[in-house]
């Protein structure tokens, strides 16, 4: 065979891969698409986007958070930010630009003062979506009233929640005595396990831990053994 034939071939056998790998990936975020707008189904409700148990990593850009304080326990504030993903979304996938969400935020913030101007920051808790608007719609899903009526239900729902008995948690770990509870987040709970609690140790709130196939999690709590220690206690309870 011949110099020339030979990278013909080479060529040509290029341009075949190059093409079959665009096809898949053409099928590969059709697939996805698919997936995040297909029905879903969670405790009989019925859902659609980022399935149970998945989530997103995000960084915050540089953002303009104020506050007023208005009664002696009580703060007003807003916050305005960019939000960019750890990572790229795969093409084709997820909510087309343009969309936009309405949550309504219940969290734990920590603030421990570093300096006269500094602050070390951090915040766990709830997100409850309240309405979204679709690309092409240009309106809301519900109206003012019904995202009303829908956080009150949650508001209730979430009161109820805090009634509810705790799970006692505690127990040694690294000469360091923890006794504290777990309060289930009761849209997480089955039949016999709830796969969701707030923790407070020691009278500090740790965040949200998460039961999942590979163990215990806890997006704050850095040391895993003391994340499997909560969660061991946990398990105790429910037996």
């Amino acid at each position: 065979m011949s110099t020339a034939t030979a990278r013909k071939k080479k060529a040509a056998a290029r341009k075949k891969n190059a093409a079959a790998g665009k096809k898949k990936a053409a099928v590969k975020g059709g697939n996805l698409a698919a997936s995040f707008n297909k029905f879903k189904s969670f405790n009989g409700q019925l859902y659609t986007g980022v399935q149970i148990g998945r989530g997103h990593h995000w960084t915050y850009d540089k953002g303009d958070w104020k506050e007023t304080k208005i009664t002696p326990d009580l703060w007003e504030i807003s916050y305005a930010v960019t939000k960019r993903r750890v990572g790229h979304a795969p093409e084709d996938s997820g909510a087309p630009v343009g969309t936009e969400y309405h949550w309504y935020i219940l969290a734990h913030q920590t603030a421990k003062k570093l300096n006269a101007n500094d602050y070390e920051t951090k915040m766990t808790g709830l997100k409850f979506k309240l309405a979204h608007k679709r690309a092409d719609k240009g309106k809301w899903s519900a109206t003012g009233p019904t995202q009303r009526k829908h956080l009150v239900g949650f508001l209730k729902e979430f009161a109820a929640q805090l009634e509810k008995e705790p799970v006692p948690i505690e127990f040694e770990y690294a000469d360091t005595v923890y006794k504290g509870e777990g309060v289930p987040v009761m849209r997480t709970c089955g039949k016999d396990i709830c796969y969701e609690l707030e923790v407070s140790l020691n009278n500090e709130s740790l965040g949200i831990i998460q039961y999942r196939k590979s163990g215990w999690k806890m997006d704050l709590v850095k040391d895993q053994k003391l994340v499997d220690a909560i969660g061991k206690e946990i398990l105790k309870w429910f037996e």
